[in-house]
């Protein structure tokens, strides 16, 4: 009983500890203080490339390639919540977050 419930309390920690720093400064230093801020508030904003909203959210629960439309690559990353309930439901084209489907609260709308 003792081993499980060490093992429990090591999963738990080990899973908020990977929740927590997702970049150095070195990584953001060069985006714009704007970006910055967002990424440090762990907030996306529309325009942001995909590292920027790795930085600020971390690694997407599912990610997949679109079919390119005009010439333009497109991918969708979706984030879900523990329960695997939809939260957010991001597209990129060409690298830049375009569209955004999402009940989350840490979105900036604007560009």
């Amino acid at each position: 009983m003792r081993i499980l419930i060490t093992l429990l309390i090591a999963v738990f920690i080990f899973g908020c500890a990977s929740q927590g720093v997702r970049y150095t400064y070195d990584e953001i230093k060069n985006y714009p203080p704007d970006v910055q801020e967002r990424i440090a508030k762990g907030e996306i904003a529309l325009g942001m490339t995909k590292e920027q909203v790795r930085y600020a959210w971390g690694p997407p629960s599912t990610t997949r390639i679109l079919t390119p439309e005009k010439g333009k690559q497109r991918e969708e990353w979706v984030y879900s919540s523990s329960l695997g309930l939809l939260k957010s439901r991001l597209i990129f084209v060409d690298g830049k977050l375009t569209y955004i489907i999402s009940n989350e609260q840490r979105i900036v709308n604007e560009e």
